[in-house]
C-alpha cells in the first residue's frame, strides 16, 4: 500500500518532522515502512535515511507500507504529514 504527498512545508522535511515520521514507523514491528522520492527509496525507520532524501517544498514523497499492519501504518504516517503541515495528499 502507498500514498503520495506533495511537500507543502516551506522548510521541506527537516529533522523535527523526519523524527515524527520515524517514531511513528518504528511503533509498528510487523510492518516495514519506506519513503520514496526522486527514484530513491529509504526505510522510514532511519532518520538519516529520511533526511538523505533532501525533500524540499514542491517535491513529492511516496510513503509505502508492507506487512500485517500496512493500512494502520499508512493512516498514522498520513496523520503526521497533514497535522505537521508537511504535505498534502497528491493524486
Amino acid at each position: 500500500m502507498q500514498k503520495t504527498f506533495k511537500i507543502v512545508d516551506e522548510d521541506g522535511i527537516h529533522a523535527r518532522p523526519a523524527t515524527a515520521l520515524v517514531n511513528t514507523a518504528t511503533k509498528f514491528k510487523t510492518t516495514e515502512a519506506f519513503a520514496e522520492s526522486n527514484g530513491k527509496k529509504v526505510t522510514l525507520k532511519s532518520i538519516l535515511g529520511v533526511l538523505s532524501l533532501g525533500l524540499e517544498m514542491g517535491d513529492t514523497l511516496t510513503l509505502i507500507a508492507e506487512g500485517e499492519e500496512e493500512a494502520a501504518v499508512l493512516e498514522k504516517l498520513s496523520e503526521v504529514m497533514i497535522k505537521e503541515g508537511l504535505g498534502e495528499l497528491h493524486e
